[in-house]
């Protein structure tokens, strides 16, 4: 994990950067609604008394969609909450702004698989000191009923995207996936990971935007087209009880270790955005295992670290 500090090589724009988020919250909401093709997105802008605001983009009781949310959010303030600080305290009384856009989708059928993506941006101005500023952002894959097809494909996107800037930004970043959406609790990945980055500054702002602008533009060309192959997969109340009970692991996730969920909550921001991403329907099953050698009890397998390519790919 990189530590942030200032860039010499090119001066952040943040104009540029919010101008790409507005446009990629625009394009994935018109693609999926494009997919759906029952639901559309309502849409609630919405302002912080502290500084800022943002637009929620909610889907829900669609075709392909339970529900889907895609929101952007530029916020700013005075002092930055614990969570952005644990590790640079020295920002503490820095004025910051912070924007990016994030999205969870909740399929309807228990083969299409819940997926995350979020692009962020964060710049800090201490007092008498230079800008401090890092993206940050990835995507990953929760399937309930994963298939190795699927799974390789989401990771040759993710692979593909990152080649350009370098042959072990892959692995590096396929890593940190692994370990940040790491259930301690529950000694398993949420699901088969994906790519995660945070503090990324080293590369310049240049190099470091395109890079995010990578990472955005390709969600689409990784989670549609599984989507749409798995939408008509016949399932029944069994398939649907274990889907809710799964996604269960998305909400200990999000509520206990989620660094953006709690960066949103800790500096004010507004709940409903912060908590789109919940599922509409979950449930808890004490102690519930799954019949040995069932396809519920096949998931196990894929909730651990793996090198996806290698295993399924030729």
């Amino acid at each position: 994990m990189s530590t942030a500090q200032p860039s010499t090589v090119s001066a952040p724009d943040k104009g540029a950067v919010r101008d790409y988020l507005v446009g990629l919250q625009h394009r994935i909401t018109t693609a999926v609604e494009a997919a759906d093709g029952t639901a559309t997105f309502e849409r609630d802008l919405w302002q912080r008394p502290e500084g800022g605001g943002g637009e929620s983009r909610v889907l829900r009781n669609g075709a392909l969609l339970e529900q889907g949310g895609v929101g952007f959010s530029h916020v700013l303030g005075d002092r930055l909450p614990p969570s952005a600080t644990a590790s640079r305290a020295d920002l503490g009384e820095a004025k910051w702004e912070a924007m990016g856009v994030s999205l969870v989708f909740h399929p309807n059928n228990p083969y299409v698989p819940t997926t995350h993506m979020n692009v962020r941006f964060f710049i800090a101005e201490p007092p008498d000191k230079p800008a401090v500023w890092w993206f940050g952002g990835g995507f990953d894959l929760t399937p309930y009923y994963p298939f190795d097809a699927d799974v390789l494909h989401w990771h040759r996107v993710a692979q593909k995207l990152t080649q350009p800037f370098g042959a072990q930004v892959y692995a590096e970043h396929k890593a940190w996936c692994d370990r940040y959406f790491w259930l301690k609790h529950r000694h398993e990945t949420r699901g088969v990971g994906g790519l995660f980055f945070d503090d990324l500054q080293e590369w310049g702002f240049d190099r470091s935007f395109a890079y995010q602008q990578a990472v955005g533009d390709s969600f689409l060309e990784a989670w549609l087209p599984l989507a749409l192959q798995r939408r008509h997969t016949p399932f029944g109340e069994r398939e649907r009880s274990f889907q809710l009970y799964r996604r269960g692991r998305y909400v200990e996730f999000n509520l206990v270790f989620d660094r953006g969920t709690h960066f949103g909550l800790q500096s004010g921001g507004r709940t409903e955005s912060i908590l789109m991403s919940l599922p509409p329907l979950v449930r808890w099953e004490y102690g519930y295992q799954p019949a040995p050698g069932s396809p519920e009890a096949r998931l196990n397998d894929y909730l651990r670290p793996r090198d996806w390519i290698t295993e399924f790919g030729p």
